[in-house]
């Protein structure tokens, strides 16, 4: 049994290989959740969650995926029956898992009605996300931008308003993506856009749907064709699905739910009553290191996160990154050993995590990850040189890039940097009436520091 692709029918090989496989009847399984944006950080954390969950005897919480870009995960998965690997790479092997917890993977744009009807199905209790950022479509002020509002909030208003009309209960929202408040986020973006497509929809939503917010926490690269083959020359089996990550896993989940849920915490899941220090500590002290490294480390002509780490004029700036940003949280761990752990994680050769990756959609990224600590140390009178010196790496790679820039905000950021040029680029950015300025506005000190750091050679 070599040489095959994976497949429902042909997991039972995977034991005799000594990898982990579910055991359970996925046929017998209803669908209880639909997962909007199935890419790899999906496969590796809420499904490998929802897969022990009925490892562990939680039955009918399989997944129906929807992709609302493209068809691509569609056509690797669905030949596949939904089943995937997902391999631990670490400093002491690969360990491989065979998840069985995916229905089916549909594609938004041509199959909205059987989205809506499984959001409506009686059995379905979960809507969850990982759609990035930008998947929000939020305006720069954080409101819902009416022109960017996509297929998401239509998909699931038109499954809310047949779940009413059916007279069934609300559903849990749950967002996975890397925002502050996710959840409060997405409660707030999700009543703008039915007060203006669907208004009378808006009160049962408001009364019968929760949103928890949720952290989330493991280091996803993108698959590559050498992952695949690795993978083959191990297991005898070709996935096209594969998804390769660390060791490391952490689900934060506010415990706020309209219906029943997945027995996530079988895997480590933990449930609380505030997410909002493990998320501030996430999204400023892991991502905001991540940016910087990514930034700094592209323009040192590094590839990935462990050449940059290792790189001794990098390292100390990416602790001092870390530094600022615990100075400016409340904590609810150990902030120092959870500085320790990122960094000994961020030199995971073994992962092969591209920078470039990370360094896509800065725009979307840079207000949670460095311009909330910038603020807070701003009040306090105090200077973050690590983050400046970060900022300004970002800065140089978006006029680098112009208009290859991978990012939502690409046109306009390259206009700025057309009109002002790199002496006047800062203050069109982060001066009192920059493109940032809601979220930090620079002062002159802050200005002269970026300035200095912009004319320097990486």
């Amino acid at each position: 049994m070599s040489n095959g692709r994976l497949t429902a029918n042909g997991v039972a090989a995977f034991p005799l290989l000594d990898h982990a496989c579910f055991g359970y009847d996925r046929d017998a399984q209803a669908t209880g959740i639909v997962h909007f944006g199935i890419g790899a950080f999906h496969r590796a954390h809420q499904a490998w969650y929802t897969d022990l969950a009925m490892e562990h005897g939680d039955r009918n919480w399989r997944i129906a995926g929807i992709s609302l870009r493209s068809g691509d995960v569609a056509e690797q998965m669905n030949p596949q029956d939904g089943v995937y690997t997902v391999s631990e790479r670490g400093s002491k092997g690969t360990q491989i898992r065979v998840i069985g917890a995916v229905r089916e993977v549909l594609v938004a744009a041509a199959q909205s009605a059987r989205i809506s009807h499984i959001l409506a199905a009686p059995d379905t209790h979960i809507a969850s996300f990982t759609i990035t950022e930008k998947g929000y479509c939020r305006a720069a002020d954080g409101t819902l931008d009416p022109a960017g509002a996509g297929s998401v909030y239509a998909l699931l208003a038109a499954g809310l308003s047949r779940r009413r009309d059916a007279g069934r209960g609300g559903i849990t929202l749950l967002s996975c993506d890397n925002i502050a408040g996710n959840g409060a986020q997405l409660r707030r973006l999700m009543r703008e856009y039915l007060e203006l497509h669907d208004p009378g929809l808006t009160d049962w939503f408001e009364g019968e749907c929760t949103c928890p917010s949720t952290m989330v926490d493991r280091i996803v690269p993108a698959t590559t064709e050498a992952d695949r083959a690795a993978l083959e020359a191990i297991t005898g089996w070709r996935d096209e699905a594969a998804v390769m990550t660390e060791p490391f896993s952490q689900w934060v989940i506010e415990d706020s739910f309209a219906g029943p849920r997945p027995h996530w915490e079988v895997g480590g899941a933990q449930f609380t009553r505030d997410v909002r220090p493990f998320e501030a500590a996430k999204l400023r002290m892991l991502n905001g290191a991540h940016s910087a490294l990514a930034y700094l480390g592209l323009g040192r002509g590094h590839d990935y996160v462990d050449q940059a780490i290792a790189d001794p004029t990098l390292a100390p700036v990416t602790t001092e990154v870390m530094r600022e940003a615990a100075a400016s949280l409340t904590p609810a761990q150990d902030l120092a050993a959870y500085a320790d752990a990122l960094l000994a994680r961020f030199g995971n050769a073994a992962l092969a995590h591209r920078l470039r990756q990370i360094a896509m959609d800065g725009s979307q990224k840079i207000p949670q990850r460095w311009l909330e600590t910038l603020a807070f140390h701003q009040r306090q009178g105090r200077p973050c040189a690590g983050i400046l010196t970060a900022l300004a790496a970002w800065i140089g790679f978006v006029g680098r890039e112009g208009l290859r820039l991978d990012d939502p905000m690409a046109g306009t950021l390259h206009r700025l940097w057309q009109a002002n040029g790199r002496g006047g680029i800062v203050p069109a950015l982060f001066g009192a009436w920059g493109l940032f300025a809601p979220y930090w506005t620079a002062g002159e000190t802050d200005i002269t520091f970026l300035d200095a750091a912009l004319t320097e050679k990486p």
